[in-house]
């Protein structure tokens, strides 16, 4: 799709479509989710025509989001069976799914990963670990990640002992971690390591986050550092998956390392890879997110706080209304196979969609008043963990990991007094919190 073949009537006002394009437009979460109300309200599936950028088309309702992640068959995430790789779930500008073209042949699967994948490959990649997270399985881990969760808050306990702490640095990017990496089998002292991956991962484009290899202020600075930050976590994979396959142990590298296909043998390292990138990254930066987010608002509103304190059995309602509020995962971009019409707009195979999860959690049609944060929503439909066949696979294990958080925190806490605004992670991908001044008090 070029842009002369844009009609006036679908293309978004330049400052909307920045806004929500561009990363550095996420810096402003305010002035981000106006952007998001303005198009359910005036133009809920338009044309974002961006320089730099493909022109992309943003879905914004909660249920235009619903129906295009329901059609795999027609919207796909990597490019779809018969053309995998010839599309880029992360939104990318040109030059940087230019740089990853050059890098890998004209592919743009730059992972083995599910995200980047479509069914029926999918389908079976996705079979490769999926009994570990199915809620039976989860809840095994249970007095496990207890353990570890009041490990945590001894620590929290610690820091604050000396007044202002940063809510996110200093402990809550820490917990979820140190979860993840214990249930994957990865020696404590490697967990720094993981941690500055991650952030780079998810950060390519924030400038607190730039690696020191990467040219920052050239057009392809993002997919540099994003493939840079890759091929360090691979170097690491492999090893991980060599130790694995000759000396099985009772933990998740081993389940996804020893996985097999049909024919027996053991799945390419390639998707072992892509696995554990899923796991070392999402599988704990989003649960942080969602953590530091919920008690931001619990410290805006005591009085959420008291009841929840008063009445642990509303903790898994906090959690589905910390989840919908912060909504850490932005994006994954999806190709139009064959022509379609969505919200009275006709989409044409080969255009590219941008389903906005935050703004679908937000969608007044849905959530009433869907800006203050409120855990008596029932139901609460977030879209937070995604939907359809690319629903995320470890949303059980991260809201285990939340409840039993929550569950052990709150009687020991006596006070939490947020101290400013604290600031986000400029991405248009994942992201929350990256600094909350805070004053914690636990007993």
């Amino acid at each position: 799709m070029t842009i002369t073949e844009h009609t006036e009537s679908a293309v978004l006002p330049d400052e909307i479509a920045r806004r929500v394009v561009l990363p550095e437009g996420h810096s402003d979460l305010t002035a981000l989710h106006e952007a998001y109300k303005w198009l359910r309200h005036n133009m809920p599936v338009a044309k974002a025509v961006v320089d730099g950028y493909d022109p992309v088309w943003l879905i914004s309702k909660h249920a235009d989001i619903q129906e295009v992640e329901s059609l795999s068959e027609v919207f796909a995430a990597g490019g779809g069976a018969d053309n995998p790789g010839s599309h880029n779930p992360i939104l990318q500008n040109l030059a940087g799914d230019g740089f990853t073209k050059q890098l890998l042949g004209g592919s743009l699967r730059i992972l083995d990963a599910l995200p980047y994948i479509d069914p029926p490959e999918h389908t079976h990649a996705k079979n490769m670990a999926f009994n570990y997270f199915k809620p039976n399985s989860v809840k095994k881990l249970e007095d496990q990640i207890r353990e570890l969760a009041r490990e945590s808050i001894e620590q929290l306990k610690q820091v604050s002992a000396r007044g202002e702490i940063d809510l996110v640095d200093d402990w809550a990017l820490g917990y979820p971690l140190h979860v993840m990496m214990t249930l994957v089998g990865v020696p404590r002292e490697d967990e720094p390591r993981m941690m500055a991956l991650t952030q780079e991962f998810f950060g390519a484009a924030d400038p607190e986050h730039q690696r020191d290899d990467v040219e920052v202020l050239s057009p392809e600075a993002m997919a540099q550092q994003f493939s840079a930050t890759i091929q360090d976590f691979f170097g690491y994979f492999d090893a991980l998956a060599e130790d694995r396959r000759a000396n099985p142990r009772d933990d998740l590298a081993t389940v996804v390392a020893c996985a097999k296909g049909a024919d027996g043998e053991y799945w390419p390292k390639s998707f072992v890879y892509g696995w554990y990138t899923a796991i070392f990254t999402a599988g704990h930066d989003t649960t942080s997110a969602t953590l530091a987010g919920t008690l931001q608002q619990l410290a805006k509103h005591p009085d959420i706080l008291a009841r929840v304190k008063a009445d642990p059995s509303l903790i898994p309602d906090l959690i589905q209304e910390g989840l919908r509020y912060v909504a850490p995962v932005k994006h994954f971009m999806r190709k139009a196979l064959t022509d379609f019409t969505l919200h009275g707009q006709t989409i044409k195979a080969g255009d590219r969609l941008m389903p906005l999860f935050q703004s679908g959690c937000r969608d007044e049609d849905v959530f009433d008043h869907p800006d203050e944060f409120n855990i008596d929503r029932k139901p609460n439909n977030h879209l937070a963990f995604g939907f359809g066949a690319h629903t995320c696979v470890g949303q059980h294990l991260g809201k285990q990991e939340l409840k039993v958080m929550f569950e052990e925190l709150l009687p020991r806490l006596d006070s939490i007094e947020v101290l400013g605004p604290g600031s986000v992670t400029q991405t248009n991908f994942v992201g929350g919190l990256k600094h909350l001044p805070a004053k914690v008090k636990i007993s």
